[in-house]
């Protein structure tokens, strides 16, 4: 049986399906890791957020991860109850949530530096090699949700 002329690729030319598994892949990698720190893969992209600028409110979490406030309001909840962050009403506008780092949150950040280096040495990319990739997979999500 042969396949129509307009039928999608194999699975494994197309870029889609090579994103999405190596997404998964990266997060099987990173599990471990992320379950001694006490933290979801989710979890760690709201910290890493946070380490980027300490005090953002939820909406701009949620800008930041390509994401809705409604879904980084549960994974805050949680890192608070965890002792990673505390929330805050914005004294300038009670509307706003702030989100800042507590203690424990600031000082995950150098346990997650073992995420990036597990990466490398899995990847056996080498840095300016990984960086490329980055910037490729970066240009192309910018490609994709230029409005």
């Amino acid at each position: 049986m042969s396949e129509p002329a307009n039928a999608p690729p194999p699975l494994d030319a197309q870029l889609c399906f090579s994103l999405y598994a190596t997404t998964i892949a990266i997060n099987r990698l990173y599990k471990p890791m992320l379950d001694s720190m006490g933290v979801t893969y989710p979890q760690y992209l709201v910290l890493s957020t946070l380490w980027e600028k300490d005090g953002q409110t939820i909406s701009a979490i949620a800008d930041r991860l390509a994401l809705e406030p409604s879904t980084i309001t549960p994974l805050m909840k949680r890192l608070e109850a965890a002792g990673f962050v505390s929330r805050q009403r914005n004294p300038h506008d009670e509307r706003q949530v702030q989100v800042f780092l507590s203690a424990k949150g600031k000082a995950l950040r150098s346990d997650a530096s073992c995420l990036t280096q597990a990466l490398l040495e899995n990847s056996k990319l080498s840095i300016p090699q990984m960086v490329a990739l980055n910037d490729q997979v970066r240009q192309l999500y910018g490609a994709l949700t230029a409005r």
